[in-house]
């Protein structure tokens, strides 16, 4: 997605922003921040879209345990289970490069930027869920009262304004911003077994909007 810059006399400039992951992200589009938007911390794979509504398929039926029949516990049908633990912090996806506006002026200058692609953003995991998306997405919003989303389109046509200092670049992105959180994955089996607990990490998309920062 490209951003019109539109700010007077002020240049501007299509590099590539470099990670600062010490600096934490302010999700209010009017705060312009120090530095670009904070990367995963993670290693996270982007879900497919043709896997946002399929159900996974489970391991198979483990062997039957000498107390299995005909009194043992029974939790069939076997099924996945995600439970979330922690809800962290926001992070911004851009849809689209970035844009940026250098004010050359004595004086501080207006920047407009504008967004003319049309994306979508979906849900990021580090590792492959027990449970479809929509049963994940549930959990979540249960756990936190949150409302997240398998997939969020970010429009073109969206404008913000800022001031740009005197002698200062304003740095802007548009696209989703997106929540983090931890919980734990595994296949619960009809004997009530269960295949082992993996700790997964999620990025699920929260709200559209856009991200500044000045240099």
């Amino acid at each position: 997605m490209l951003c019109t810059a539109l700010a007077g006399p002020a240049l501007a400039d299509d590099e590539t922003p470099s990670q600062a992951s010490s600096v934490s992200a302010q999700t209010d589009d009017s705060i312009v921040n120090t530095a670009p938007p904070e990367e995963p911390e993670e290693d996270v794979t982007d879900v497919p879209d043709t896997d946002v509504n399929k159900e996974p398929e489970g391991p198979g039926e483990p062997k039957p345990l000498p107390g299995d029949m005909p009194a043992a516990v029974d939790c069939a049908p076997a099924h996945g289970v995600y439970i979330p633990t922690k809800k962290g912090r926001q992070y911004h996806r851009a849809v689209g490069p970035k844009n940026s506006n250098y004010n050359g002026t004595s004086r501080t200058a207006k920047s407009t930027f504008t967004s003319e692609v049309t994306g979508e953003v979906g849900v990021s995991v580090s590792t492959k869920l027990d449970v479809s998306i929509g049963a994940f997405l549930a959990k979540v919003k249960e756990k936190f009262e949150v409302t997240v989303s398998a997939k969020i389109t970010a429009k073109m046509g969206n404008s913000i304004s800022v001031d740009t200092p005197s002698h200062k670049t304003t740095h802007a992105v548009y696209g989703v911003w997106r929540l983090k959180t931890t919980g734990t994955t595994y296949w619960l089996h009809a004997n009530c077994t269960s295949t082992p607990h993996k700790n997964v990490v999620s990025y699920s998309p929260y709200r559209v909007g856009w991200y500044l920062w000045e240099s």
